[in-house]
């Protein structure tokens, strides 16, 4: 059966879904969430880890920190960019401050960085805040 694995950021189940269904806002078969909802969505370390390992599509992670200035600052900017990719990359967002681990094992010297994951590998790495366009060069150089 053809298709592309995704986790469901809400419960955690990988789901098989058809080429031609990607674009049609498929939902999780456990819970019914959208699995590319063209947003940037909170996640947990666990889910996190799992859709970098599992997932066929390319993994957008913005690591950053509610007392962040520049975190807040490029955080419109980043879920706007998540609109440009509905079909083809996931954005979510890592939270350091709930899950201080994530920093350490992932060497996130400062915040906002973004970092995409393909085949369960990190591609490429940016620290620093990026308006949209940049946003939106950047991962697209980066997949």
């Amino acid at each position: 059966m053809g298709g592309k694995k995704l986790t469901c950021f809400e419960c955690g189940q990988i789901n098989r879904v058809p080429y031609d269904k990607l674009g049609s806002d498929p939902k999780c078969g456990t819970c019914g969430v959208g699995l590319m909802s063209g947003k940037a969505v909170d996640v947990n370390l666990a889910t996190f880890e799992k859709a970098a390992r599992t997932d066929d599509i390319p993994l957008v992670v913005d690591f950053w920190a509610p007392w962040c200035g520049p975190c807040r600052q490029m955080a419109p900017q980043y879920q706007s960019a998540a609109g440009d990719f509905r079909e083809s990359v996931r954005l979510v967002k890592l939270n350091t401050e709930a899950y201080p681990n994530a920093g350490r094992k992932y060497g996130i010297r400062g915040i906002p960085t973004m970092a995409v994951f393909t085949n369960g590998k990190e591609r490429a790495r940016h620290s620093g805040v990026l308006p949209k366009a940049a946003i939106v060069k950047w991962i697209k150089a980066s997949v």
